[in-house]
C-alpha cells in the first residue's frame, strides 16, 4: 500500500463531501447518496488494488471491448439527460459508460504495447490512434465534447509516454490545425458557443457567459481566507449554477479561500506526484505506461475543471475528481488509484 496516495486520496475525499454538504444546501437525502457512491468508490479502489497487473493485462481487451459495447448501448437504448443521450439507466443504477474509457483507453494502449518496442513505429502508432479514436467519436455522437477530449486527451498522453519523436509530435501538431476548421464546422451550436463565451463572455452575461461570471465572482468573494463554511452567497443564494458538479471548485473557493484551494490542490499534487513516481520506477512497458496513463488523466481532471471554473478553459462540463456530485466519475478515478496502489505493490520495481 502507497500511504502518501492512499491517505492523500481519503483526505481529498472527505474535504468533498464537506464541500458537498454546503453546495446542496445541507440536503442530507442527497448527501447521504453520494456517501453510498463514495463507498462503492472505496470498494473499487480496494478490489483494484488486489489485482495484480499481470492478471489486469490479461483482462484488458475484455475490458476495452465491453466500454466501447457499453458505448453503442447507449447510441441505441441511452436515457437522455439535458439534451445528450449519455446515461445507461438500469433500474437500481444509472451510470455513464464515457467515463469508464477515460482509464479503459490508457489501459489498452498500455496492453498493446506492453512487448513491443518502444518508441512505437508508424504501424504501432496506427493501432494506437485507433484505439483512442473509436471511443472517441463514439463519446462525440452522444454528444459530450468535455468526455470525448478528456479521452482522446488521456489516451494521446498515454501514447506520448511511449516515446513518441518530436517529428512525429509536430508533424499530428500540423495535422491538427488543419483540422480545427473543419472541426469548428461539425462542432453542434451550443459547443461553439461555449467556445465563443470562453473568448469574451461578458458578451452574453445573462445567457452562455453566466456561469463564468457567476463563478469568477464566487473566487474573487473568497478572498485570501474565504467566507467561512456555509456563508457562501453565490452558492448560498443560487447566483452559481452547477454548484454541486461542475462548479463546486467556486464554492469552495468562495467558502475557503485561496489558502482552502491551494491546501486542495496540494493533495491533488501528492496524488498525481506519487502516481508518476510509480511509473518512473516500474520495470516493464505495461505498469510504466499505465500508471503514467492513470495519473496524467487525473491531472487533466483537476486542470480542466479548475481552469474552465477559473475562466481560462471552456466550460466543458468536467467534474473535480472525487468531489463533485456524481459516481461513475469517482468509481472511475477510484478504481484507477487502486491499480497505482497495485503496480506499486507488485514489487517490480528498478534496481538502482
Amino acid at each position: 500500500m502507497d500511504l502518501p496516495l492512499a491517505f492523500s486520496s481519503l483526505a481529498v475525499c472527505a474535504l468533498g463531501l464537506v464541500i458537498l454538504y454546503s453546495a446542496v444546501d445541507q440536503n442530507m437525502p442527497l448527501l447521504i447518496r453520494q456517501g453510498v457512491r463514495l463507498s462503492v468508490a472505496l470498494l473499487a479502489f480496494v478490489v483494484a488494488a488486489q489485482v495484480a497487473p499481470a492478471t489486469l493485462r490479461l483482462w484488458t481487451p475484455w475490458i476495452f471491448l465491453a466500454s466501447v459495447g457499453l458505448l453503442l448501448w447507449v447510441l441505441v437504448d441511452g436515457a437522455v439527460g439535458n439534451g445528450a443521450q449519455r446515461w445507461l439507466d438500469w433500474g437500481v443504477i444509472r451510470f455513464q459508460p464515457s467515463e469508464i474509457l477515460k482509464l479503459a483507453v490508457p489501459l489498452t494502449i498500455a496492453w498493446y504495447m506492453h512487448d513491443r518496442a518502444l518508441p512505437p513505429n508508424l504501424l504501432n502508432l496506427t493501432v494506437l490512434a485507433c484505439i483512442v479514436a473509436v471511443p472517441t467519436l463514439l463519446i462525440l455522437r452522444q454528444p459530450d465534447l468535455g468526455t470525448a477530449a478528456l479521452v482522446f486527451a488521456a489516451g494521446g498522453l498515454t501514447v506520448l509516454l511511449a516515446g513518441v519523436s518530436l517529428r512525429v509530435i509536430a508533424a499530428l501538431s500540423v495535422i491538427a490545425l488543419g483540422m480545427a476548421p473543419v472541426l469548428w464546422t461539425t462542432m453542434l451550436d451550443y459547443q461553439r458557443a461555449r467556445v465563443l463565451t470562453f473568448l469574451n463572455p461578458e458578451s452574453d452575461p445573462l445567457g452562455a457567459g453566466y456561469n463564468i461570471i457567476q463563478s469568477k465572482i464566487a473566487l474573487g468573494s473568497g478572498g485570501l481566507f474565504g467566507r467561512g463554511w456555509l456563508n457562501g452567497t453565490q452558492s448560498h443564494l443560487e447566483f452559481l449554477p452547477e454548484r454541486s458538479t461542475d462548479f463546486i471548485f467556486a464554492v469552495m473557493g468562495e467558502e475557503f479561500g485561496l489558502l482552502g484551494l491551494l491546501f486542495l490542490l496540494g493533495l491533488y499534487l501528492v496524488v498525481v506526484g506519487r502516481g508518476l513516481y510509480i511509473a518512473a520506477q516500474a520495470q516493464d512497458n505495461f505498469d510504466r505506461l499505465l500508471a503514467g496513463g492513470i495519473s496524467l488523466t487525473f491531472f487533466l481532471h483537476v486542470f480542466v475543471n479548475a481552469g474552465m471554473v477559473c475562466g481560462l478553459l471552456p466550460v466543458v462540463g468536467v467534474p473535480l475528481p472525487l468531489i463533485s456530485l456524481g459516481g461513475t466519475s469517482m468509481v472511475t478515478l477510484m478504481a484507477g488509484l487502486g491499480i497505482l496502489t497495485a503496480i506499486h505493490g507488485n514489487r517490480r520495481l528498478l534496481v538502482t
